[in-house]
């Protein structure tokens, strides 16, 4: 198997401001974290990376691993375009805060008022019409976990269903499997009635509606859904498998179809380091940030709806750790810190964000390959990868930045 070329890691070091903002004891961890973090990605066999930290809205920190297309031997640099999957689901819910503080919607209405399709559905817990924005937007209006349930694994299959009309035949043969807003139950199919919701009230295409109301205002004038213009395709990652030593090629430039709204997301990283900086918030910008989503709506959906697990964790060292769901966000408490985030895992990508609010950091990072452990080789398993990053960061990283 081909090895991934080293970059090496990259501290960027944006003037004397940010200097001056950075802790005197940040290079050397950051050396520390170079080591960790190269070593694992070639432990973990992962072809191409790219991650950066964020401080008081700028960048302290950036790194790029590795190959972003093993065929064509192109290097990951700051302009490599990654699939966000998941992720989407975050602007999908600034969408819906929209047009809410708009006075289109609200959060407690049913969802069949803007999907009556929706009626269809067997509920085995209550009407329908019990059924709200907000449950969806919180995992827990008790639909199933798979958008689409077979298919889509075979090269001549869609990777996802293309059309609307395609969900709403299997709606007569979809239930609600719990009692609606009980507990949290991780739904892709929520989201995309959301993204439904979304085209039924502007009555554009999700798509249009996000570039013009999002993107366009946070100047993410690189960020797309599904197939990538013919301009940025020299940018474009390409995306791996590996299992039992193995590598394959997953498809290149997949099209998501009608779940776009759920996880069409493709975006280079200084793109996503934008998004970053309009949930830190910046008071030089925020006029323009209050004209996508008014601050105290944003924090809003950071606020707890359920736990994700029924009880706080305890570590070996007597530290608390709680896991919950907010307004299509998660929420963590870990190291006796808060965290805002959310990841994303499709054809081939990983990846995930999270922003520290109170001390004003944040970071973003990408994997362009899914590592599958066997039950013989347990060694390669991208997903432990990044749960390592993403415990090392919060333990040694982000305590660095806390005020005085």
């Amino acid at each position: 198997m081909q090895r991934a070329v080293t970059l090496g890691f990259a501290l960027v070091w944006l003037g004397t401001i940010a200097m001056a903002q950075t802790p005197k004891d940040f290079a050397q961890v950051n050396q520390e974290f170079k080591a960790f973090y190269e070593q694992k990605l070639k432990q973990h066999g992962i072809m191409g990376s790219s991650l950066m930290l964020v401080h008081d809205n700028r960048i302290v920190a950036q790194h790029f691993y590795g190959l972003a297309h093993v065929e064509q031997n192109r290097a990951v640099d700051e302009n490599t375009i990654y699939h966000w999957a998941s992720i989407t689901k975050t602007f999908t819910g600034i969408a819906i805060m929209q047009l809410r503080d708009r006075g289109l919607l609200k959060l407690d209405d049913p969802i069949i008022k803007y999907v009556p399709e929706l009626k269809a559905v067997h509920n085995p817990f209550g009407p329908m019409e019990a059924i709200t924005i907000r449950q969806l937007m919180s995992h827990s209006a008790g639909f199933r976990d798979g958008t689409w349930p077979w298919g889509g694994d075979k090269e001549w299959q869609p990777h996802e269903p293309q059309y609307w009309s395609q969900l709403v035949a299997m709606l007569p043969y979809t239930e609600i499997l719990f009692k609606p807003g009980s507990k949290f139950s991780y739904s892709n199919p929520g989201i995309v009635y959301l993204g439904r919701v979304i085209e039924t009230l502007t009555k554009e295409d999700y798509e249009v509606y996000i570039d013009k109301n999002i993107f366009k205002p946070l100047e993410m004038y690189r960020s797309y859904f599904d197939t990538t213009p013919y301009h940025l395709l020299k940018h474009r990652s390409h995306s791996y498998y590996l299992q039992a030593g193995q590598r394959t090629s997953a498809r290149f430039d997949v099209d998501t179809g009608i779940t776009v709204s759920n996880g069409g997301l493709n975006s280079p990283l200084p793109d996503m380091v934008k998004y970053l900086n309009f949930l830190l918030g910046d008071p030089s910008k925020q006029d323009v940030y209050d004209g996508v989503l008014k601050r105290a709506s944003l924090e809003e959906m950071w606020q707890p709806q359920l736990p994700i697990t029924p009880e706080a964790m305890v570590t070996p060292d007597g530290k608390n750790r709680k896991n919950q769901i907010g307004l299509c966000y998660f929420i963590e408490d870990n190291f006796g810190q808060h965290f805002i985030g959310h990841s994303g895992g499709q054809n081939g990508f990983i990846s995930h964000f999270y922003v520290r609010p109170d001390n004003r950091t944040a970071y973003v990072v990408a994997y362009n390959t899914h590592a599958i452990p066997t039950e013989k080789d347990k060694a390669q398993d991208t997903r432990q990868l990044d749960h390592e990053v993403k415990e090392w960061l919060f333990e040694r990283v982000f305590p660095l930045f806390n005020k005085p």
